[in-house]
């Protein structure tokens, strides 16, 4: 169904999830009215529990957000639609974001928290088991794997990094799956950390703990399995406004400054799609600056010397 929303919101905010709610929050508290733009769709939603948000440590993931939602509804001046926002417009005094249904959304002001997709390497299995036994934060998911042994699957040279940080964690093994070759400076850090590295190609994993299967008929078990997959923003609307981008090692992110707003004036931009890399925590704390930020911006900089300055 095609039509307009007749409100025109003080902001609306494009993603439900962590950073989105916690910049929400801040303008709820201000009195301001706000849109939230929803699509269900939370980076996190394949794991089991959270680790590493003070007060939050252990949840369910989507527990957290449940009850988050829950108390920001509270404040009479938050609309939430679940949905997802197809298109993005400059308007004379804001913005306007199209719904998958055709309905217009008028707001003075923007914010992005739509979060990222992760691209997985193809390997067989590796995707059934991403979130649970399958991940890419040490600080998020190491602990529970209790110092069990550890293999980290190589993308490119960049899993070097993760390589050295796991044994923290438990004893690692570099899968480097012919992602890349470590010259003799970066073998011998390796062995200076305890890596070791394996050559054979992957077939495959199998099985809770993983098993690794290799080209040769090997099967190694692991505790837990760490890859940095690529990672893309989530929804093309920064793109569709002309806002600026920054290419990281392992994807690309949305360019913001230290208040989170982007390179379009009224912008803003929180959450892993606005950084090259995240967490709950992160989210959260983007997001509480992102929202007092814009709620600053409606405060001291009228709607016609803002948007004068494109």
């Amino acid at each position: 169904m095609n039509g307009n929303d007749t409100t025109t919101y003080d902001a609306t905010i494009v993603g439900g999830s962590y950073a989105g709610i916690a910049a929400a929050l801040q303008l709820a508290r201000a009195r301001r009215r706000v849109l939230v733009m929803d699509e269900g769709l939370r980076r996190n939603r394949f794991a089991s529990h959270s680790h590493g948000f003070l007060g939050q440590d252990g949840r369910p993931p989507g527990d957290i957000v449940a009850e988050a939602r829950a108390q920001l509804m509270r404040y009479p001046t938050v609309t939430w639609m679940t949905g997802r926002a197809e298109k993005a417009a400059r308007t004379i005094k804001g913005f306007e974001i199209t719904d998958s249904d055709g309905t217009g959304h008028r707001a003075r002001r923007l914010l992005i928290a739509v979060g990222v997709v992760d691209e997985l390497p193809p390997v067989p299995g590796l995707a059934e088991r991403w979130g649970r036994s399958v991940f890419h934060c040490p600080y998020c998911h190491g602990y529970e794997l209790m110092q069990g042994r550890i293999g980290v699957i190589a993308v490119s040279g960049h899993s070097m990094h993760h390589a050295l940080m796991l044994p923290d964690w438990g004893p690692t093994t570099l899968l480097l799956n012919g992602a890349f070759d470590p010259d003799a400076d970066q073998s011998a850090h390796l062995a200076q950390r305890g890596v070791v590295i394996e050559t054979a190609r992957i077939t495959g994993i199998d099985s809770d703990p993983p098993e690794v299967a290799l080209a040769d008929g090997r099967k190694l078990p692991f505790a837990g399995l760490f890859v940095l997959p690529r990672s893309r923003v989530a929804s093309p609307l920064t793109t569709q406004l002309g806002c600026a981008s920054e290419d990281g090692p392992l994807g690309t992110h949305i360019s913001v400054d230290a208040m989170q707003e982007t390179s379009v004036p009224g912008v803003f931009a929180c959450g892993d799609a606005a950084r090259a890399a995240g967490s709950v925590a992160l989210a959260v704390g983007a997001g509480t600056i992102a929202g007092t930020a814009l709620h600053r911006s409606l405060l001291f900089c009228e709607d016609d010397a803002l948007f004068a300055r494109t």
